[in-house]
């Protein structure tokens, strides 16, 4: 069995940075793609930011140049280092890991960005 859980979110203000933790435990053999997606309310998910096995980062136009996708395969954690927030940055964010042959969902972080 696997877990994911994530961690990191909170309030912020405007222009404030947060880092998102997304860690993986249980029967794992490999970790391959590591997504971090975000739902605000009354909207449909959305992709932020993916990185592969090969470490090569793809962003969502709207956080290019302030969020940061990064992976720890030792630690089987995938980390977003969100930089100059803005309000419509709030939702709840959702890291998705595809391990061995499954895809695996954590339970969502609370981001909120407000004066």
């Amino acid at each position: 069995q696997v877990q994911v859980v994530e961690s990191g979110g909170g309030l912020v203000q405007p222009g404030g940075s947060l880092r998102l933790s997304c860690a993986a435990s249980g029967s794992i053999d490999k970790i391959y793609a590591m997504y971090w997606y975000r739902q605000a309310p009354g909207k449909q998910r959305e992709l932020v930011a993916v990185i592969g096995s090969g470490n090569r980062p793809t962003y969502r136009d709207s956080v290019k140049g302030r969020f940061t996708i990064s992976r720890d395969n030792a630690k089987n954690t995938v980390y977003l280092q969100m930089d100059s927030l803005k309000p419509e940055d709030s939702a709840i964010y959702y890291c998705n890991l595809v391990i061995d042959s499954r895809s695996v969902w954590g339970q969502g972080t609370q981001v909120t960005v407000s004066s």
